[in-house]
Formats: structure tokens, sequence, C-alpha cells
């Protein structure tokens, strides 16, 4: 039977001057008055129903799904681009990839860009910041250095306490130079991010300022390498297959998206092993540990009550959906996220409230921000995510856009997703093969499985789509950085300019 397309998906106006800077009207009595402290969060590639709470009904994650209860689920949030070092820069800036210039092979974030992320302008308004885990980034005034890798290229003195990572850091706690001192009682360095995690509360505890502490765990990132203190806790675990894994759910997929890493190599180990699977969800474990460690840290402290928890991922997981491994992809399982804010102090905490707001990475700044009571810098794309804390019917947004200029030229493509549609335009083209358009109803086709674009009677629905996509091309023309090649995927993203008017540059 065809699917009906033709109802409109515009959400209306969304009143943006309001939601520049919002106030939570659900705040307790008492405490709209005191600035709160504020835990972000961040695990490393971890897909969206990755947590028990996400309703998987496999995987362990009870700390994970005691934070849902107590605070609130997004169940439509996204990374704006789907790989670490972009998203993390997304992440603490506000901004779209296009506006930091940063990922692999293009740039690092240039200082005065990472002078009005959150973690900086946190501490000038007097907050104790700290950091800990995986920095994912270089902040350097060197457009081509490659320094995200080199502890030179860390901002550390933009910290008050810190106990990161340049590059990838090691799952060995003793190979990690500010976590040393952790590895005798945490040998595996995910539970030993949760101590430093308690200690830099119990410092925080007695200063006449409010903390923001910032911990991005290795985990569940390859290679894959669990704490061994969990062995065994899946071994009698069947781990049923979604419905679209394995090459079966890649058939209708364009060649563009069957020609990176995530088909043609890495999708490979997880249509053979339930076993890589079983200990992806034991990493993910090890995190939930560390969770509550740090929550009982803050019990303890006596700063529970005046302390925001936000919890999500830099990017998503195929683990062989579509016969894929890794992210990058613009499909669900890549660029899709856990989100979980918790305000204690907020009247609908323990409601077990979910949202389906259609909300990204680059909220989660303004969204800080907010709750701190600073105003949200005008550069910033995000929104403050407060609004939907008092209303979860409300959207910030009508559409988002997605971003994947890295690695391959023919896996580039941008995407728009929508409270209802989400439209692929895959760029590429030779003699090969042609751009591709790719239509999903989100309603009723979460695990894309049918493309609409082809339909006649998704025609509305393609056109409406095509019109925000193209407004979304035309934003990025206007702001993004002049450097890095941006510009030109400007024009290259540009689906009304011929392929073969267009010209490619290499990676």
């Amino acid at each position: 039977m065809a699917t009906i397309c033709t109802r409109r998906d515009f959400l209306g106006q969304v009143g943006a001057m309001a939601l520049l800077l919002s106030k939570p009207t659900g705040l307790r009595a008492g405490r709209s008055a005191k600035r709160p402290n504020i835990i972000f969060l961040l695990s490393d590639d971890q897909r969206y129903n990755a947590m028990g709470c996400m309703d998987n009904p496999v995987i362990k994650t009870p700390n994970m799904d005691k934070l849902a209860t107590d605070g609130m689920v997004f169940d439509n949030h996204y990374n704006t681009t789907a790989i670490c070092m972009a998203s993390r820069a997304c992440i603490m800036t506000g901004m779209h990839e296009y506006k930091t210039g940063c990922n692999f092979t293009y740039g690092p974030v240039r200082p005065e860009v990472f002078a009005r992320s959150y973690p900086v302008l946190l501490r000038k308004a007097g907050y104790r910041t700290g950091f800990a885990g995986k920095f994912g980034f270089a902040v350097t005034s060197e457009p081509k250095a490659n320094l995200w890798h080199r502890e030179e290229g860390m901002p550390i003195d933009q910290f008050d306490w810190w106990a990161g990572w340049w590059g990838q850091g090691s799952y060995n706690t003793a190979e990690n130079k500010y976590l040393q001192k952790y590895a005798a009682k945490y040998p595996h360095v995910t539970r030993a991010l949760g101590a430093g995690g308690q200690d830099f509360i119990r410092q925080s505890k007695d200063r006449d300022r409010p903390f923001c502490l910032s911990i991005s765990f290795k985990a569940p990132h390859g290679p894959v390498k669990p704490d061994p203190e969990f062995d065994g806790m899946y071994d009698r675990a069947a781990f049923p297959r979604e419905k679209n894994f394995g090459h079966k759910a890649a058939e209708h997929l364009p060649t563009q998206a069957k020609s990176g890493r995530q088909y043609l190599r890495l999708g490979k180990a997880w249509l053979k092993s339930s076993d890589l699977l079983a200990r992806y969800y034991q990493q993910i474990y090890g995190i939930d540990v560390a969770i509550g460690m740090i929550r009982d840290e803050l019990h303890r402290q006596g700063v529970a009550d005046n302390t925001v928890i936000i919890y999500t991922t830099d990017n998503g997981y195929f683990c062989g959906a579509h016969a894929m491994g890794g992210k990058v992809l613009p499909y669900e399982e890549g660029s899709r996220a856990p989100l979980i804010i918790y305000d204690p102090r907020h009247t609908s905490s323990g409601a077990k409230r979910r949202s389906a707001a259609l909300t990204a990475n680059i909220d989660i700044a303004p969204t800080i921000l907010n709750l701190a009571g600073l105003p949200i810098p005008q550069n910033m794309d995000g929104r403050t995510l407060l609004p939907v804390l008092d209303k979860p019917s409300v959207q910030v947004r009508e559409s988002l856009l997605l971003t994947q200029v890295w690695g391959p030229r023919e896996t580039h493509a941008l995407a728009v997703v929508s409270p209802r549609w989400k439209y692929i335009y895959w760029m590429f083209g030779d003699h090969d093969m042609s751009p591709a358009e790719e239509l999903y109803n989100m309603q009723t086709d979460r695990f894309e499985l049918t493309n609409e674009a082809k339909n006649p009677l998704c025609k509305a629905a393609l056109t409406q789509m095509r019109t925000l996509y193209d407004k979304h091309v035309e934003q990025w023309k206007k702001d993004c950085v002049p450097d890095y090649r941006y510009r030109v995927y400007g024009r290259l993203a540009d689906r009304n300019i011929l392929w073969s008017d267009k010209t490619f540059p290499k990676q």
C-alpha cells in the first residue's frame, strides 16, 4: 500500500526571540534565584537506542534509566555532524560545522571561536569549570595545524580543573596523563572518569561559586575493550536483529551511501558476530556505572538538588543497520542520539516525561548558558531547550540540517530532517552515478526502509523538503567560514546546479 504523503509538515513559526533567553517556568519555589551546578556527560559512538529507556529490552543501563525517569527524554535528538571531532566542536560552540570550520582533514577551532564556547563563557561568569576525558579537537590559531592529538592543542588553561586527553586516548587509565592517579583502583578509564568526576565535585562543594563539569567518555568507541570487571554480563543474552539489519535493508540505498568504509568494511564484523554487540553494550554499562558514581557523590556532598545533569553522545553507530558499521552518514543510526536532561529544581522532575521536539547537539551550549542565566550569543545556531522542559509538546525548530562532507567524496551529503520527514541529497555525480535523493517518513518508517522520493503520492512532501533543504544551503553559503573548502560545498550541495558543472575537491 502506498504511503499517503500530502499533509503539510510545517510546524508554524517558532517564537525565535522568546527562545533566545528563556527562563523555565516550572522551577520549584525558592530555586530560581540560585544558579545551578551543571554536569554535562558525553559518550562516544552510542547509538540512539543503546539504553533501556529507549525501548531496548536487552541492554542493562540502570543509572541511565533512572536519570531518564528523573528527568526528560528527548526522542528526536540528532548530531548535526555525526563524527566525533566536528560534533564535539558543535556541542561546545553551539554552531554548525560549516561555521566552526572544524573536522578531520579540515581545520581546528580557532581561539576566538572557542572564546564563545559554553565552558569559557561560564567560567567568565563565575563558574568553576572542569573537563575530563576525550576532548576531541584542537584549539589553535594555526589554520593547518593538526594538533587534536597533541597536548599543545588542548585548551587546558581555559578550565579550572583538567583531567582530559588529546587524540583518542586509551582505555588503560595509566596511559592517560591526567588520570594516572586513579589507575590502581580503576585500571579501565571509564570508571576512572567517574572517580575524577567525584573528586571535582568534592573540591567544588565548599567554594562560593557554582560549577560546570564536562566529562567525555571514550566508551563505547573502538577498539572494543570493555572493563573486565563486567565480563560475562551478557553471556546468556539474546540479541534480536532489528528490521533494517543486514544487506537486504541496504538494497534500496543509492550507490553513494555504499561507497564508504561504513558499508564496504566496517559493517562486515557486525554482520558476523553477536559477541561484538555484547561487548559494545558492556562498554556502555561501564559508563552507566560511572554515572552512578557521579550521582552518588552529588548526594554525599549535598548538592544533588541544585545540579542539572545532561547526558548525550557525539554521534550514533550503525551496529549492522543497512549492513553498516561506524557512523558519519545521515541515516538514523549514524546521526540520531540519546538525550536526557534532568533538572531537579523543576516541578516535572520524576514525572517520566518525554518530548518529540526536534533537537540537536548545537542546542547543548545554548541550553547550558540559559540554565546559568547567561545570554545566548547571536553566533550560536542552536536553541535553548528550557521551553521544552516546561512543555514537552513545544517545538524549537521546523527542520534541522545534517552535514556529511568528510571522507570519500562519493559519500558527501546534506540532509534535512523535520518531525515528519527526512530528505537526503547525495551531491556526488560522475559517469557511474548521478546525484541521488532519498525521502523517508519519520513517523511510519523510522528504520528508513522505503525511499519515498519517487512516490507520486509523496510529491508534496518532496517539494516541501526540497524547499527546506534549499534554505539551509543558502544559509550555509551566507555563514560558512571562508576557508577549509566550506565555501566550495555551498556550490556542491546546491541541487539546482548540474553535477557536470561541479568539481569535487580531493580529501
